[in-house]
């Protein structure tokens, strides 16, 4: 009997972009694919925040790349990718949040969410896709989702609704492109201390609420979701296609 082996979780040779890179949850997915030995591309707006991520991960020995570009302008972004060589992986988690209350939402905040959360995440995602494709190469393509794309939440309306059509829009592209070898998922997380969940945190009664729903009793880290990134992005998960993998200590159990 031979036995079988766990598939590698390395990503030597393979190219990542990892957009929404320079703070959060994207730093640390960075950091992730690089030390599986992918060559990664940082992007944001924020140069000096990308130099600055670059410059300590270099001190690390995982040398990157940095790309400033504003996901939310189409043009720019096909224009800036096809000067590149293909990325095998992407990995977006730019993302917005401006939380009121439904009857408050503005038709700004509706807008800027959904440009960002939605809009930017799917040309963005079809733009690396259509690269692979014209090239003839496989590669997993992550979009950083939310526990709220399966449920509800206070004040969350448009949120919610902008990481919906994530969900949606993945399992479609699965379909679409499964059969180039392209696997699309999200990766939906519970509350992450970063700078995006501050306001929620400084708020005794939403803070108390978060804690009431997460079972295993803690807010997670962005250590926690550095090991699924590097999973969905590696060969350890090749038929995992059109899927959310949750990170949510239990909230969506109820």
């Amino acid at each position: 009997m031979t036995l079988p082996r766990t598939p590698s979780f390395r990503l030597d040779g393979r190219r990542a972009l990892v957009a929404g890179a320079s703070s959060g949850i994207g730093s640390a997915c960075a950091v992730a694919l690089a030390e599986q030995g992918a060559a990664v591309t940082l992007c944001a707006r924020r140069e000096g925040e990308l130099e600055r991520l670059a410059a300590e991960m270099a001190q690390e020995g995982l040398p990157v790349d940095v790309l400033a570009l504003d996901i939310t302008d189409i043009e720019a972004v096909k224009a800036a990718l096809a000067a590149l060589p293909a990325f095998d992986i992407l990995v977006n988690s730019a993302g917005l949040a401006r939380h009121s209350a439904a009857i408050d939402t503005t038709p700004e905040d509706f807008d800027a969410v959904s440009t960002l959360n939605f809009r930017a995440a799917y040309f963005l995602t079809r733009t690396i896709a259509a690269r692979l494709m014209t090239e003839g190469r496989p590669g997993s393509l992550i979009n950083i989702s939310s526990q709220m794309a399966h449920v509800g939440g206070i004040d969350r309306a448009v949120y919610a609704a902008t990481k919906h059509a994530l969900e949606g829009m993945t399992k479609s592209m699965a379909i679409e492109w499964g059969p180039h070898g392209i696997r699309v998922n999200t990766i939906a997380p519970t509350f992450i201390r970063t700078p995006l969940t501050e306001q929620t945190f400084a708020n005794p009664e939403r803070a108390a609420w978060v804690r009431s729903k997460i079972k295993l009793g803690r807010l997670g880290d962005v250590t926690d979701i550095m090991g699924a990134v590097a999973f969905l992005a590696s060969d350890a998960a090749s038929l995992v296609t059109g899927t959310s993998l949750l990170i949510d200590g239990g909230w969506t159990a109820d």
